[in-house]
């Protein structure tokens, strides 16, 4: 029997603003691939995958609010838990 993890994904413009972003996710979810496309970058992960803010003030040298992703957010797909601090992506079994 073979059991199977749903990937999560999450996709920014591809842009100035979304770049530390992406960069903190992959930093943070070593599971996690990027495809990058004209205009869009799309973060996969199996099953699960979690933004931190620390991790995006780290990348950027500033202090950052965790809804500011909102402004550069494509789309995404996940259950989505969010508080001041992270933001996770998952699926609920």
């Amino acid at each position: 029997m073979s059991s199977s993890i749903s990937n999560v994904f999450i996709a920014f413009q591809d842009n100035e603003e979304a770049r530390p972003v992406v960069e903190a996710i992959l930093a943070d979810n070593p599971d996690a691939s990027a495809a990058h496309t004209p205009g869009l970058v799309k973060i996969d992960a199996p099953g699960r995958l979690t933004i931190r803010r620390a991790t995006i003030e780290e990348q950027t040298g500033r202090a950052y609010d965790l809804q500011q992703i909102h402004v550069n957010l494509v789309t995404l797909s996940g259950h989505i838990d969010e508080d001041d601090d992270q933001l996770t992506l998952s699926w609920r079994h």
